[in-house]
């Protein structure tokens, strides 16, 4: 390639140059659409995981309820109450 002057600066210069900003510019949208989807999975298996376990937290409280309501009612029931 011919070293022609742009500006005060070889092509080839300038090239090189508009190459690298290119180069970080691709890099830091690469970079951000990477962390967003990374946020969004993460997100969404946190939630997941969190209404795994606030499903399971309930339904064992429910069940101790329960539980304990059927012995109240079966000793109510056997004492005649």
């Amino acid at each position: 390639m011919a070293n022609v002057k742009v500006f005060g600066r070889t092509h080839t210069q300038t090239d090189r140059q508009t190459d690298r900003q290119t180069d970080r510019q691709t890099d830091r949208q690469t970079d951000r659409q990477t962390d967003r989807q990374t946020d969004r999975q993460t997100d969404r298996q946190t939630d997941r995981q969190t209404d795994r376990q606030t499903d399971r937290q309930t339904d064992r409280q429910t069940d101790r309820q329960i539980n304990g309501l059927t012995v109240q009612l079966l000793d109510a029931t056997l004492l005649g109450a």
